[in-house]
């Protein structure tokens, strides 16, 4: 058995999704301007899922030139609204917003993911859930919003599915771990089939 993988994210989902699976990994924070390379994706024109898959690769390879041989994990995702990608709120007055925006309506969560060693891009996979929400009224976001506080500002779109905020949801299409920001199955998979996981 090789050595753990290297998580380049800070998300505490993903953490918790790759120890329930007992995968072997630690964790280091890419060293990335997401920002400005999101911002330059967009302007040139490209999609949605090839944003995220640059933002998973980038994160990848900035922590693969500290931990030569080790297989590295990047990952991003991308929600998207009726063509415009939608960013983390900055505060309860601008996840009440987006939650207003995104009611009644239907949404794309783009999650790419990106296996690097030594700097080389060895497996990639790009999903696209897509949920649906409900058209809750004023009284229950306000309701929501107080209950949850700020911790909805952790997540684009205001929501945090493996908690309350699946009672926004009327319908989703594709699965809980994709959506939670980490494909884990296709994942799973190819670090099984390359003998890094015990199969």
């Amino acid at each position: 058995m090789d050595q753990g993988i290297v998580l380049a994210s800070g998300s505490a989902a993903r953490r918790r999704m790759l120890e329930a699976a007992h995968v072997p990994h630690e964790v280091e924070m890419p060293r990335v301007d997401e920002e400005m390379i999101r911002l330059a994706a967009i302007d040139s024109g490209a999609a949605p899922r090839d944003i995220a898959d640059t933002l998973a690769e980038h994160k990848a390879v900035s922590v693969s030139r500290r931990h030569a041989g080790r297989l590295v994990l990047g990952a991003d995702q991308l929600l998207v609204h009726e063509g415009e990608i939608f960013r983390k709120p900055a505060d309860i007055g601008e996840a009440a917003a987006q939650l207003r925006r995104l009611r009644g309506g239907t949404h794309e969560l783009v999650t790419a993911a990106v296996i690097v060693r030594d700097g080389r891009a060895l497996w990639r996979h790009v999903a696209v859930p897509r949920l649906s929400m409900r058209p809750f009224s004023d009284a229950y976001l306000a309701r929501y919003l107080e209950r949850n506080g700020s911790v909805v500002c952790r997540s684009v779109g205001a929501y945090m599915i493996e908690g309350e905020g699946v009672r926004l949801m009327d319908r989703i299409e594709g699965d809980l771990f994709t959506i939670q920001g980490l494909p884990l199955l296709p994942l799973l998979r190819y670090l099984t089939d390359i003998g890094h996981l015990e199969g």
